[in-house]
């Protein structure tokens, strides 16, 4: 095995040594950026489903309010209004996944699932919890969910919740009596919860990732190929030519002139030890045969 190959495999082990551990470390940081990106992206959807629930409590509530006297119109509930809209949002983006579930609700369509539950009961366990995070599986794969706290801070709030006797009556005849009431000042009674899908953070991971190997593969292939050639002119070249002169030579050929690397560096030291050694060896020779 020539020398030139011994330090080609060497430095392809370290080459692949180090894309291994280099592209691990890669991807575990650009996966946990992924997931940071994703958290900013909720936090807007968040940010969006509560301006729909500010509009419609300030701006549609009050102008509809004779009419839900004679019939409750679910378009001036807040948490309808910010699902529908959210509705809408996902004949772009049907990945995206909203809901604000309750454990007791007045519209049995908001009713909490099993899943949906234990995120809840999380954030009623601990009222210093402003959200849960989550990786669950979904129909598609992993999802990454974040759900916050549906706290009833307001008085107002319990005049819809906490007796049928309170209640809009408009509304009382549309649900019934039965779900939706009892909730408290201050209880976590549900959670808005939003959902997207990893695999689309998970493409861009790979994404990425692949063009950083390519990229690597690229400047090492081509690195490679310079220090081949600067091996060769440098240090393999001036070593076969010295190993052919010393062959002629220990075959009592003393025809081939000396050879002479220009330079200071070891090469070049290499070859004036060589070209002494040589001459004190013809010395010896001519003593010998006079």
């Amino acid at each position: 095995m020539g020398l030139r190959l011994k330090f080609n495999l060497i430095l392809a082990a370290c080459f692949i040594l180090g894309l291994i551990a280099s592209s691990v470390v890669f991807y575990e940081v650009s996966k946990q950026n992924a997931l940071e990106r994703l958290h900013a992206q909720i936090g807007v959807l968040r940010a969006q489903a509560l301006a729909v629930r500010r509009y419609t409590s300030e701006e549609i509530r009050p102008l509809l309010s004779d009419m839900s006297d004679v019939q409750f119109l679910p378009q001036t509930v807040p948490s309808f209004s910010a699902q529908t809209a959210f509705s809408n949002f996902r004949d772009h983006y049907p990945e995206f996944y909203y809901k604000e579930a309750v454990l007791n609700p007045t519209n049995p369509s908001d009713l909490a699932t099993d899943w949906e539950k234990g995120l809840i009961e999380k954030l009623r366990g601990d009222a210093s919890l402003k959200e849960v995070v989550q990786l669950r599986e979904g129909k598609n794969g992993q999802e990454y969910t974040v759900a916050f706290p549906l706290m009833i801070k307001s008085d107002s709030c319990l005049n819809c919740h906490s007796t049928p006797n309170k209640a809009p009556s408009s509304m009382v005849a549309l649900y019934g009596d039965k779900n939706g009431f009892g909730w408290k000042l201050n209880e976590v009674v549900g959670a808005q919860i939003f959902s997207v899908p990893l695999k689309v953070a998970e493409e861009q991971t790979w994404e990425v990732l692949q063009l950083l190997i390519g990229a690597m593969s690229a400047i090492f292939l081509t690195l490679l190929v310079l220090i081949n050639i600067l091996l060769r002119w440098m240090v393999v070249s001036p070593v076969i030519k010295m190993a052919e002169i010393a062959e002629q030579v220990s075959m009592g050929d003393s025809s081939p002139p000396e050879y002479v690397h220009s330079g200071s560096d070891e090469i070049s030291s290499l070859s004036h030890s060589f070209n002494r050694m040589r001459r004190s060896l013809d010395n010896a020779m001519k003593m010998l045969e006079g």
